[in-house]
């Protein structure tokens, strides 16, 4: 998801919701790895967006990465 809040905005996963405030890892979309925690203010947040061309893209790319588990079948 893509979040933008007063002074910043990233692309990352959304950890935690709480009455008050977020909890948001930040991926580096270079990289495609988790690179710091944040927890934002919900009065802050100005624009949150769940889907669309880049979030495809960064999902596609993490996905990519992603062991895979070769099973076999008797």
């Amino acid at each position: 998801m893509f979040i933008k809040w007063a002074t910043a905005e990233e692309y990352g996963k959304l950890k935690y919701v709480g009455s008050d405030f977020i909890e948001f890892e930040v991926i580096n979309v270079e990289t495609m790895e988790y690179v710091e925690t944040i927890l934002i203010n919900n009065q802050l947040l100005l624009e949150v967006v769940i889907g669309g061309a880049d979030i495809s893209r960064i999902v596609a790319e993490v996905s990519s990465n992603l062991p895979s588990v070769n099973r076999t079948i008797e």
